[in-house]
């Protein structure tokens, strides 16, 4: 018997609107260079340090949680964020006027272009720790 059937027998599963994701912690090697890239090209702002974390908030509640890790490897992480389509241009000017390379596909083998997935726009960049951020203004389709 699976982990979650032996779960189901010992209590009923909550609907999934009902558990979110509040959190999620952004290893840096310089947080605030990255809170700062980010939230610049996203067009966000940095929020005030919180214990070791500098936040980045999100617009459905979520909060990214740069954190300082200068001492061992940074693991690269996949972020992608659902953006209005009229900020998406904006957006990808941004990133020209910084130098920063976006790409259409996760693989960052087309330089320069953006996808048409999902009915939509998008495209993909690195941020100064090499996590491979994502924009798209539609969200993913999945069977």
């Amino acid at each position: 018997m699976s982990f979650a059937q032996q779960q189901n027998h010992a209590s009923s599963e909550l609907p999934a609107e009902a558990v979110q994701l509040n959190h999620t912690v952004v290893h840096a090697r310089d947080r605030r260079l990255s809170a700062e890239f980010l939230a610049a090209i996203l067009g966000l702002t940095v929020g005030a340090p919180f214990g070791p974390f500098l936040p980045v908030d999100l617009g459905n509640g979520v909060t990214l949680d740069y954190y300082e890790q200068r001492d061992e490897p940074i693991q690269s992480q996949h972020y992608a964020f659902l953006v209005p389509d009229a900020a998406f241009d904006t957006m990808i000017a941004r990133l020209e006027a910084v130098g920063v390379t976006y790409y259409a596909d996760p693989h960052h083998t087309e330089p320069g272009g953006i996808n048409r997935l999902f009915g939509g726009r998008g495209a993909y960049f690195a941020d100064p720790d090499g996590h491979n951020m994502e924009i798209m203004t539609r969200p993913c389709i999945r069977p």
